[in-house]
């Protein structure tokens, strides 16, 4: 038996008795550093285009574009943040959450653009993890996004049932925290009007089971649907949604510094407004 498995067993005896080193951290959580740094994930790039609107507009421009502008307002606000691109290329599975990992980031927000079979389904939706898909619509997503690393050794090792067993206790650290920064920013987006609001719901996007960290995936409208398409070719519509999000961001921040009892804040008063 290698170390890592030894050692990750090791660690799910801890967590299953509730004795040894493990316990000292959880119980000084209240001391951890102020929410400082973010990880935004412009889904796709590369050969790799994501949805295409029937007027040829690719999902991985416009999320990149979104992801750019989310980026430089949270920086705004004194927050650190990573992309896992910048530019148009494929970044692997592993690349992307090995860079959140990494970084010790506080949050990590994927951001990609929707489809559908027909035209008329518009609006945005906002996941948060889930083994289980909380719809067929959802279920279908996750598996038509999860395609795009289809192949890759991360996603092998994930049938290993130690690797699923480590891997759902991470979900389950991070779900309540995902699932409120998920409504946050459902409710900034939906107060852009325009389209539906379809929102919060759960699928098991494999780019938020490998992250370390409350995660959300937004999907910011529907390529398939003319009026949604017509709206992301906006510049001042991308620019609304990045503003949207950044200020579920800086709301999530507040709560999660609020919690761990954080008295000097990065987040002042006065941010995202």
């Amino acid at each position: 038996m290698g170390l890592l498995r030894t050692t990750a067993i090791g660690a799910l005896l801890v967590l299953a008795t509730g004795c040894g080193p493990w316990v000292s951290f959880a119980m000084a959580e209240g001391g951890r550093p102020a929410f400082d740094t973010v990880v935004v994930d412009a889904g796709h790039g590369g050969e790799d285009h994501g949805a295409r609107s029937p007027g040829g507009l690719a999902e991985k421009e416009i999320v990149l574009d979104v992801s750019r502008r989310l980026a430089a307002r949270l920086r705004a606000q004194g927050l650190s943040v990573k992309l896992t691109r910048q530019d148009d290329r494929f970044v692997p599975l592993e690349t992307r959450t090995s860079l959140a990992n990494a970084a010790g980031a506080d949050l990590f927000v994927s951001v990609h653009a929707n489809s559908a079979g027909t035209a008329r389904p518009k609006g945005v939706e906002t996941y948060f993890v889930s083994l289980d898909a909380s719809d067929a619509g959802a279920g279908r997503l996750a598996r038509r996004e999860n395609s795009a690393f289809a192949g890759e050794p991360s996603l092998t090792a994930a049938a290993d049932p130690l690797a699923a067993l480590l891997g759902d206790l991470v979900v389950t650290e991070h779900v309540h925290e995902s699932s409120e920064f998920a409504k946050l920013v459902q409710g900034e987006l939906a107060g852009l009007g325009g389209g539906d609001v379809r929102g919060v719901k759960q699928a098991p996007f494999v780019v938020l089971m490998g992250v370390e960290m409350p995660a959300a995936l937004v999907e910011i409208g529907f390529l398939s649907n003319a009026e949604d398409e017509g709206e992301l070719r906006s510049a001042r519509h991308r620019e609304a949604i990045a503003d949207s999000i950044a200020r579920a961001v800086v709301a999530f921040g507040r709560r999660y510094d609020a919690r761990r009892g954080v008295e000097q804040s990065i987040l002042g008063l006065g941010a995202a407004r």
